[in-house]
């Protein structure tokens, strides 16, 4: 007999996460949380819960509002005690132990800045600034549900309505390698031994195949969405059921050292100045950054220190897809001072990038779900929430936020 649910959760990261909990605490108690992931382990990278993300959560139940607010500024505390960059930033971010994130030019200028700590973004927006560690925020969001609605090592692989039944049949896999998500992973980070990829030769008899039965399905399965592929497909928006390229990039190295005495004096009079962590762009004007802004064209450089005299960089770039295929080690570094000589980065930061040990750099592209037409997010009995319906590059975390909001 096939189990039943009012309502089913696919996708057991913060978004689907947080409509579960919103779900309790409206009174709703028949519904089930399932992830593919083969168990719930320490993985994921930082991500910053900003005010609009906050408020919603706050809004969908207090008490998870605290507990997350709680678990960030432990984080933060813990972070600010080790003073190691690889703790906390592993994707996009660092939180800085200065007040402030500081923008500068090609020419060291300051052209920009705005405050990391909670209070200052509570003054300004009614509500704080939180970084947490992904696995963090995963966690304390579960601890909020009965552990027996939440469940790992579902993989969805179909979704059926059932027409005048009133219910949408939902077909998982359990004990199966997972698919490999080409939308949002770096390079060479993709080294978990249940993780296959797509066109990978598995007998079904491996896998233990399952059905439920919802009256309600939530797809929170991300950018790489099997659901979303299943809703439109056969439908006047099949073009849009896979993310595009977004046109930028990132390269990234955490590590470069045997830096020359000279050139780290160099970087740490004209851009450091005793900041730990900055982002350096050619925008020559003091305007935050715009859609009309040179900087929403050109490479945008997060620079870091790191104790002993260690340096590292990330690196948002406006590339063709294709410069980026089948490139790694010393063809990345290679593409990334073209880039930079293009847009006449200084000597001593394309110095930097050719120190770059091959083995420590990796890319990423970035995908979206374009809204360029007015696309449903929902198709009878199944909406599409989080990533799965509005993906976007990880900028300023608002994949996370606005999934909460």
């Amino acid at each position: 007999m096939i189990d039943t649910y009012d309502i089913v959760v696919v996708g057991a990261g913060p978004v689907g996460l947080a409509t579960a909990i919103g779900l309790q605490q409206r009174g709703l108690s028949n519904f089930l949380v399932l992830d593919q992931t083969r168990a719930f382990r320490r993985v994921g990278q930082v991500i910053d819960l900003l005010p609009n993300g906050l408020k919603a959560l706050n809004h969908i139940a207090p008490s998870a509002y605290e507990a997350v607010k709680q678990t960030g500024m432990e984080f933060l505390q813990k972070a600010q005690a080790n003073q190691n960059p690889e703790t906390t930033i592993n994707k996009q971010k660092l939180p800085n132990t200065s007040p402030q994130w500081v923008y500068k030019n090609l020419n060291g200028e300051q052209i920009h800045s705005f405050p990391l700590s909670y209070e200052d973004w509570f003054k300004d927006y009614g509500e704080g600034r939180v970084s947490i560690s992904w696995y963090d925020l995963q966690t304390t969001l579960r601890q909020q549900l009965p552990v027996e609605q939440v469940k790992a090592n579902h993989r969805c692989i179909n979704v059926v309505d059932e027409g005048n039944t009133g219910y949408v049949r939902l077909d998982f896999v359990s004990d199966a390698a997972i698919e490999a998500n080409p939308y949002a992973h770096w390079s060479n980070r993709q080294n978990d031994e249940d993780t296959v990829s797509f066109n990978s030769e598995h007998s079904p008899q491996q896998f233990q195949k399952k059905s439920i039965r919802a009256r309600l399905v939530v797809a929170a399965d991300g950018i790489n969405s099997t659901i979303r592929r299943i809703v439109y497909k056969d439908s006047p928006y099949s073009g849009l059921a896979r993310p595009d390229y977004s046109g930028f990039a990132a390269l990234f190295c955490m590590k470069i050292t045997d830096i020359p005495p000279e050139l780290s004096t160099e970087l740490e009079n004209k851009f450091f100045q005793q900041e730990r962590i900055i982002t350096i762009t050619n925008d020559r004007t003091n305007d935050q950054i715009s859609e009309d802004s040179p900087s929403m064209e050109s490479p945008r450089m997060l620079l870091f220190r790191r104790p002993n005299a260690q340096f590292g960089y990330l690196l948002h770039l406006p590339l063709n897809q294709e410069d980026l295929t089948e490139k790694s080690g010393s063809a990345l570094i290679a593409l990334t001072l073209q880039e930079l000589e293009k847009a006449n980065f200084p000597k001593s930061l394309t110095q930097l990038v050719a120190l770059s040990p091959p083995v420590n750099i990796q890319s990423r592209p970035y995908y979206i779900h374009r809204a360029e037409t007015l696309s449903p997010w929902s198709s009878g009995r199944v909406v599409l929430v989080g990533d799965a319906a509005h993906g976007m590059p990880p900028f300023m975390a608002q994949g996370a936020n606005q999934g909460l909001e």
